[in-house]
């Protein structure tokens, strides 16, 4: 038996049909230990906007590694790479003078921005506003806070009570808001969680007009209105930095991680409105948010999401993801001829599904891919990702097609 405990894995089913493994990666191509070729229609997971194998991102994390490696950011001490990545994010966030506060991943995001939102309020003289709204079908990581808001039943299950006064409505409901917030009391809500395009939940994309009215809502309420931008962030959503951008969001909190290396070593971020983060900013006030991780600001892992901004800017890789936006609907759309396929969910950015009509056949079709060279992975109830990197050619999209046409045609076999 492998010592090695994979995430989100029957490892029984893992010990006995072995492990999947990868050895390299070119542009949207994996590579096995056996030297086959896969095209990689997740882009890892959900991460690697800028393509697998940059050299040039692996040489700005050897550069920094050699010079100072990783240090300490708590208190006054900073290292120049990490003050130079938080101002190049803010110069990109959908909020004017905004901070950013920097995390190892998405879930240490999500869960930063659970503690501050409520410690916000506590500076407000509000200390009551502790609850916090998130939506059926949300994935908002794995910490303790993010399973707490997982509108995935299955993420929450068999853990017990793990976070007290949160509460989830329908995702496309914004009458269900409206009521969840009065009947909770508006006083006693500090936030609403919301990802602009739901991801591991299914990949759905917002109804018509619910953001605009969800937002609308929270203000309202002065609820806090966080955008959960982990997947979403720094292109996947076609065009624009942040999807929040995209709707008109203009949130009070961003959490995101993923994009922001294209994954090439982890790091995400909590960006802040101006006036969530004055009440810690004030000078004089000696305020301190009691908050932080030892890798917050990883100096490697800042000047790895420099050189990833610079890329996707150099080589116009929005324009790409927009682009994307419109391929994968006309490629993956030709899919619903087939039987065995429910819906398309798709034009939206980078990302899409392919939703069964049998969805317990979905972890079943993913291994079936991988015989047409293809790699991806079941999310929400019978839905397969697509999420490429924003380098996936149109033609390479038209493959990508032709593999899952043929992956669905041998089930039936």
């Amino acid at each position: 038996m492998g010592a090695f405990w994979h995430p989100f894995a029957d490892m029984g089913d893992v010990e006995s049909a072995g492990e999947f493994v990868l050895s390299r990666g070119e542009g949207v191509w994996v590579f096995d230990e056996n030297d086959r070729r896969y095209l990689d229609a997740t882009a890892g997971l959900w991460f690697a906007n800028v393509g697998h194998g940059r050299r040039e991102l692996a040489e700005a994390a050897a550069d920094q590694l050699r010079t100072l490696a990783a240090y300490s950011s708590f208190g006054d001490m900073a290292v120049r790479t990490t003050i130079d990545a938080a101002e190049r994010v803010a110069s990109l966030a959908p909020m004017p003078n905004a901070k950013v506060f920097f995390t190892s991943g998405g879930s240490d995001s999500v869960d930063s921005a659970a503690k501050l939102v409520r410690r916000y309020w506590h500076e407000l003289g509000a200390p009551e506003r502790t609850v916090l709204i998130s939506r059926t079908n949300a994935y908002h990581g794995m910490h303790v806070a993010g399973t707490a808001l997982a509108g995935i039943p299955g993420n929450r299950a068999d853990y017990g009570e793990l976070m007290a006064d949160t509460a989830v409505v329908d995702r496309d409901s914004v009458d269900e808001l409206r009521a969840t917030i009065e009947r909770i009391g508006p006083g006693r809500v500090a936030a609403f969680f919301c990802e602009p395009v739901i991801g591991a939940g299914g990949v759905y994309p917002p109804a018509e007009g619910y953001l605009t009215a969800a937002r609308q809502v929270c203000r309202e309420y002065g609820v806090l209105f966080v955008a959960d931008e982990v997947v979403t962030g720094f292109g996947r959503i076609g065009g624009d930095w942040f999807a929040s951008t995209r709707f008109h969001l203009e949130p009070d909190l961003i959490t995101c991680a993923k994009g922001i290396t294209s994954g090439y070593l982890p790091l995400g971020a909590v960006i802040a409105a101006e006036h969530v983060a004055e009440p810690f900013f004030r000078p004089g006030a000696g305020v301190w948010w009691r908050h932080g991780y030892t890798y917050s600001g990883h100096p490697a892992a800042c000047a790895v999401a420099l050189r990833n901004l610079d890329l996707l800017e150099r080589e116009q890789l929005l324009a790409e993801s927009k682009r994307l936006e419109s391929s994968l609907a006309k490629q993956l759309g030709r899919l619903t001829e087939h039987n065995l396929v429910a819906e398309v969910r798709a034009g939206v950015g980078a990302v899409a599904a392919v939703q069964l009509t049998e969805p317990a056949l979905a972890p079943q079709l993913v291994k079936g891919l991988r015989k047409q060279a293809v790699t991806t992975r079941a999310v929400g109830a019978g839905g397969i990702q697509v999420s490429p990197a924003f380098v996936m050619s149109d033609d390479e999209v038209r493959l990508l097609a032709d593999g899952i046409w043929a992956a669905l045609t041998d089930l039936r076999r």
